[in-house]
């Protein structure tokens, strides 16, 4: 899964992508780099960063998803709110990336039931603003798999299919890097739950350094995922991480 933000202050690469032109272009090369879902964002949801207004991040994220969606790869919306995700569904995607596990808009999980369409839940506790607070765990494995489970709950009462759903851990996400690390040490654990699992490692603080230093670690993350059971890892660096996923494929066989 590439990452695609077209914010101006992603943690990562804010504002290289907040034009529509240049939006595109980074598409396209994820595609030819090997990307099988392109998941765009208009909110960064960093630590410490506020809510963007909705039909701002509607603006940010509709023409963008309407321009790529022929390219011929999935696309996601990474969006706490329903009406950003109805106009990114409208526009073409057909996966919901919900950093809140529909916690933050009571609409998001009947939307994505409705339109029939795959919800990623990822775990988080309170929100960008509050979560680097909130990293108090009897045992962060056990509890995250909790927690995700209730949001499985959720999803299904509100009509999302057992198949729709797919799981992310939250990795520095109310989580300090070595809980970050403990998730991917026993990432096992939240894999027997039976659901599809997302992990997304790509210059996250756990790894240690400058973000722009963040690459080597991120792929180590990434190898470490493709050999014990994640089936997708959203990443920024989509060639090297697909070189890295082909390998292990390989070796494998």
């Amino acid at each position: 899964m590439g990452v695609l933000n077209t914010t101006p202050d992603s943690f990562s690469d804010g504002g290289r992508f907040a034009d529509l032109g240049a939006a595109a272009d980074r598409a396209r090369q994820m595609a030819d780099e090997g990307a099988d879902v392109i998941d765009v964002g208009g909110e960064s949801t960093r630590p410490g960063s506020v809510e963007v207004d909705v039909d701002e991040e509607v603006s940010r994220t509709a023409p963008v998803i309407e321009a790529i969606a022929s390219i011929g790869v999935t696309v996601s919306i990474d969006t706490r709110k329903a009406t950003v995700a109805k106009a990114a569904l409208d526009a073409g995607a057909s996966v919901v990336n919900d950093v809140s596990a529909g916690r933050h808009d009571p609409a998001m999980l009947p939307l994505a039931a409705d339109r029939g369409v795959g919800v990623v839940l990822m775990h988080m506790r309170g929100t960008p603003m509050t979560m680097d607070s909130l990293t108090d765990y009897a045992d962060v494995v056990s509890d995250v798999r909790d927690e995700l489970m209730e949001r499985v709950v959720a999803a299904r009462a509100a009509g999302v299919a057992d198949t729709s759903i797919l799981l992310d851990p939250g990795l520095g996400f109310a989580k300090t890097p070595e809980q970050s690390l403990e998730l991917l040490r026993r990432i096992g654990e939240l894999r027997a739950a039976g659901y599809f699992l997302v992990a997304g490692p790509s210059r996250k603080r756990f790894i240690g350094g400058e973000v722009t230093d963040r690459l080597p670690g991120t792929l180590g993350a990434v190898a470490w995922c493709a050999m014990h059971g994640v089936d997708c890892v959203r990443v920024h660096d989509v060639g090297q991480a697909r070189g890295v996923i082909d390998t292990i494929a390989r070796i494998a066989g």
